[in-house]
This record gives C-alpha cells, structure tokens and sequence, in this order.
C-alpha cells in the first residue's frame, strides 16, 4: 500500500518554490501491547474524564487549550489555527546553505521523503543534484502539525530527504547530565582506542537488526502455545579490572579479525 503524504506545500529559496508532497521515511516496528484485567483477559480502555469531578467527557466536547496563566485557559479551535499565514504554514522555508559535517547528530530529530508534485519535477531534480554537486544541505523553517520545525533538507539516493531538527534551546547541555571525570593513564587510553579500531567497519545498516523484537515474538508464540519459556539469564558480574577488561578484549577482537582475514 503507496504510504499517505502528510503534508503539502513548497520548497522555496531565493525567487525559487517547488511544489512537493511529504511522507514519513521511516516507520517504527515496536510490539504494541495492549492492557488487560489479570482476571480474565479483558481489554482495558482508557475514558476522558474531567480532573475535577471524575465526569466522563465526549470526544465532541474536548477541544484543545492553552495554560496562560494558572488555572485560565483559552481554547483553539481548528479554524483558529486556519487564520495564521498560509505561507507559514505550507512552505519549506530555506534560510541558509550549509555543509552537513557541520551537524551533530543530537540535532536530528524525524526524517522525511519530500516528492515533486505535478509540474515541479524539473526544479526538484536540479536541487537534488545542486545540492549533490555542492555537498551542501539546507537549513530550513517548517510548520508539520502546529510546530515549526528547524529542518535540514538533504540528497538521499537521488530523492529530497528533509529531517526535522530540535532548535538549540532544545538541547540539553551535557553539564546538566555528565558526572564528575576520572584519570586515564595512557596505557588505558592506548588500549582503548586499539579496541575501537580492531572493531572499526564500514557502515551496512543492512548488518543489524532487532535481535530484542525477534526474542520477544518468541517468547510471546511459545507463551501463547503453552511451550516451556527460556531461562531467565543472571547478568554478569561488574568488571574490576579495566585493563584487563580492554587486554581481553582486545585479543579477542584481534583472533575474529585474523579469521575472517583467513
């Protein structure tokens, strides 16, 4: 089934607009549960009910609001969100062009496949290849479901990718989370990073997959088909030794390279 766009509008920059649809360029494959009475199975729902009394609420009735002041609140109708600047709210607007390695990876936040709509094929192409020639990306404002996003506009296997992106402010500084540093000795930091490098490859997301979902189908088709469950495994000891730990380790990664070589 061809996936639904999720938005419309234009890619524009300097006098140029391309028209173009949006699609979601990933999809998640997590097991969704569901919840049950222990009793007897029965699903379990979940009701709209006011905080204040308990009452049950029509989905007819619940509109959406916005806290301004403790306890005041003013609601937004859909035709509220219809008045603000369609130009606003229906255009990749690009703002600078910028090189991707420039990027970190914590700003990136839900991809996206841009398609050319009807009659803007040619100027989508010449940005896709302008951009491939360049080895620039474009930074751009979008509005996606009543958020602007900050956004980077990017070549993907000749198609127009555009990945959402968390503003600076958005960020959490790793000060807020870090702990305090421990010496190294260099003899660590050498081990270290000859462990990394025995373990270095090229990049196949093709190599990984969800080893975790794959166990828990299992677990859920033998439950269900009264087969005996796996033994729960007990997780290993901590390590003592980090430099024995990285010896080890790196040994190892050395013996399955040397085989593979082989």
């Amino acid at each position: 089934m061809a996936p639904r766009a999720v938005w419309s509008g234009t890619i524009s920059f300097g006098l140029v607009s391309i028209p173009v649809r949006m699609y979601a360029a990933t999809q998640s494959k997590e097991l969704r549960f569901h919840f049950v009475d222990r009793r007897d199975l029965a699903p379990v729902g979940y009701d709209k009910v006011r905080k204040d009394n308990g009452e049950h609420v029509d989905a007819d009735d619940i509109v959406r609001a916005f806290e301004v002041e403790k306890g005041r609140y003013v609601p937004l109708e859909p035709e509220d969100f219809d008045r603000l600047d369609v130009e606003l709210t229906h255009a990749v607007d690009i703002c600078d062009f910028v090189s991707l390695d420039e990027i970190d990876p914590v700003f990136f936040r839900q991809a996206y496949y841009l398609a050319p709509q009807e009659g803007g094929e040619k100027p989508y192409r010449l940005l896709v290849q302008a951009l491939e020639e360049t080895g620039r990306v474009g930074i751009a404002k979008v509005v996606i479901r009543n958020k602007q996003h900050l956004a980077c506009l990017r070549p993907y296997r000749g198609t127009m990718l555009l990945e959402t992106m968390y503003y600076v402010d958005e960020v959490r500084r790793p000060e807020e989370v870090a702990g305090e540093g421990a010496e190294l000795r260099k003899a660590e930091v050498e081990m270290a990073k000859t462990l990394v490098e025995n373990l270095s490859a090229e990049f196949d997301p093709a190599k990984y997959d969800d080893t975790y979902r794959a166990e828990l189908l299992d677990l859920i088709r033998s439950k269900a088909a009264g087969q005996p469950l796996p033994e729960r495994d007990e997780p290993e000891g901590e390590v003592v030794d980090l430099m024995q730990a990285l010896r080890d380790s790196v040994a190892r990664t050395q013996a399955s390279r040397s085989k593979k070589a082989s």
